[in-house]
């Protein structure tokens, strides 16, 4: 049975993966493809996807401007006349007003950040949400009339049109934004639009999904070899675990241990899978290298670099010993993808992303990428269904440079044993305290000063150590996580009194933003 499918279009919006996000959560299967993709060949019956409804999302251009973001001209026209329903958003508003004949001119009053309105008119878009609300707005622009057949559904406080529709063409549009956490009802809104217009029935299943992808990889790798970079992070476990049981012993995992692990981690690592899950895992002790190349780099971006390239080099090495490989694993992500074919290209980088990075493609391997239309935490259930613990598949994000960016200044080894000692005590009280589940995600970090302290009677010089954690759904906005005073206390004190070379212990009360998650 064909899964139901929710295309967006993005028009450049900050928080279009949050409309995938939104739907995503309901287990309704959605796309994000830029307003150029010709998505006419979903609509064929030959498509493996049973499209129901396209999502129009925000942006920051105006209608108005002359060179402004317009899909194909007939696009409007064939999902009206196939009754795909259709629902606009802030910017997607104001395009299908535009197309079907409405205008749009400078809002007298702008609208930005929470705004009452009342509903003047409930649709299926407004089944079962109180007749008013605070919305999150963000426009410039305002429909002045509207295109003939359509009736206002609701106003602001301002008396801004707020959204409208015409039922008999399946068209809705809202000029707030429903998939930010801030509109009151917004999930609820979303809801309506997936399963009262949409009519979505056949939801994501991890059950179907594995079976569809155990089924897809066995078909496309024949009797080929296939290799695997077993990080020890959950998406390239998880993978390597779902094309093993496609597979069998065909699969040959690579783990490079680059000594900026958490404490044990390899060994962990290779229990599990290896004990477990009878995986074919070689173990590569990359440690003293990576070491050695980080001597006296201080700068975060030259250690990622270094980091990235020293693992490609090892990986490629390693991965030449095997003969007649044809395809290589990789735990790719649905938002990595989506960053890659967004409306305007990459966002402006703040820092090099977390993860090692692509493997490279000299190597002339066919690329198996089970998860590139998936979220982390879809994985995570895949994850679980596969047999993986939870205390593996639920660990908190890890970068994929491991604690050497988590070290601030030069990395040693002197410095990597007092911040994975640090660790092992911070994550191990974090589990028995019950805190770990209610947390995004938390670490420790070594700073690159030292201050004065007491132990026993005597004068100490020793390092400063730094506790975060966060809570999130996302990780895009995060906030300090409110630990108690005797939690504080008692980590504060296992690690001074354990850990040699630490006499102070700091917690961070930064929020994102302005902060960033990771210090480096």
């Amino acid at each position: 049975m064909k899964t139901d499918l929710i295309v967006i279009l993005d028009f450049g919006s900050q928080y279009t993966q949050l409309i995938a996000r939104r739907l995503r959560e309901m287990k309704v299967f959605c796309q994000i493809y830029p307003f150029t993709k010709d998505i006419s060949p979903l609509l064929n019956p030959t498509s493996e996807y049973n499209l129901k409804g396209v999502v129009l999302s925000g942006g920051p251009s105006s209608v108005m401007d002359k060179n402004a973001p317009i899909p194909n001209a007939s696009l409007l026209k064939n999902l009206i006349t196939r009754k795909i329903p259709v629902l606009g958003i802030c910017y997607g508003l104001q395009l299908i007003s535009k197309l079907s004949g409405g205008t749009v001119k400078p809002a007298l009053i702008r609208e930005y950040g929470l705004t009452n309105i009342r509903i003047l008119k409930r649709d299926k878009l407004f089944k079962n949400v109180p007749k008013s609300l605070k919305v999150w707005m963000s426009h410039g622009d305002s429909v002045k009339s509207l295109p003939k057949g359509f009736s206002i559904t609701s106003v602001s406080s301002n008396e801004n049109l707020s959204s409208f529709s015409d039922e008999d063409l399946r068209l809705y549009a809202v000029q707030f934004h429903p998939e930010v956490n801030h509109t009151e009802f917004g999930k609820k809104i979303i809801g309506n639009f997936a399963f009262e217009i949409c009519k979505i029935k056949n939801l994501f299943k991890t059950g179907n999904f594995i079976k569809g992808q155990v089924q897809s990889i066995r078909a496309e790798t024949g009797t080929g070899k296939v290799i695997c970079a077993l990080s020890g992070g959950v998406d390239s476990s998880v993978a390597a675990v779902l094309v093993q049981k496609a597979i069998g012993n065909r699969l040959i995992c690579i783990h490079i241990d680059t000594g900026l692990m958490r404490k044990n981690e390899s060994e962990k690592l290779l229990k599990l899978f290896k004990e477990h899950f009878n995986l074919n895992v070689k173990l590569v002790n990359a440690s003293s290298v990576f070491l050695r190349r980080l001597k006296r780099i201080s700068e975060p971006e030259m250690k990622r670099k270094i980091i990235g390239n020293t693992f490609i080099e090892i990986f490629e090495r390693e991965a030449r010993k095997f003969k007649n490989v044809e395809y290589l694993v990789q735990g790719t992500l649905y938002p990595d993808v989506i960053e890659s074919v967004s409306f305007k290209g990459p966002s402006a980088t703040i820092k090099t992303h977390h993860n090692v990075g692509g493997l490279p493609m000299d190597m002339n391997l066919k690329l198996i990428e089970p998860f590139r239309e998936l979220f982390k935490d879809e994985v995570r259930e895949i994850g679980k269904k596969l047999g993986i613990p939870d205390y593996f598949v639920m660990r908190h994000p890890f970068p994929g440079p491991g604690l050497a960016i988590r070290i601030i200044g030069n990395v040693t080894a002197e410095r990597l044993k007092i911040l994975k000692e640090v660790d092992d005590i911070y994550m191990g009280l974090l589990r028995e305290t019950g805190l770990y589940k209610r947390i995004w995600q938390a670490f420790s970090i070594l700073l690159p000063i030292q201050t004065v302290g007491v132990m026993g009677d005597e004068r100490t010089y020793e390092n400063v150590v730094a506790l975060r954690a966060v809570t999130s759904k996302d990780g895009m906005t995060a906030d300090f996580f409110d630990f108690n005073k005797t939690f504080l206390t008692t980590v504060s004190n296992a690690i001074i009194n354990s850990v040699r070379g630490v006499n102070r212990v700091v917690y961070d009360v930064s929020s994102k933003p302005p902060a960033t998650i990771e210090w480096e």
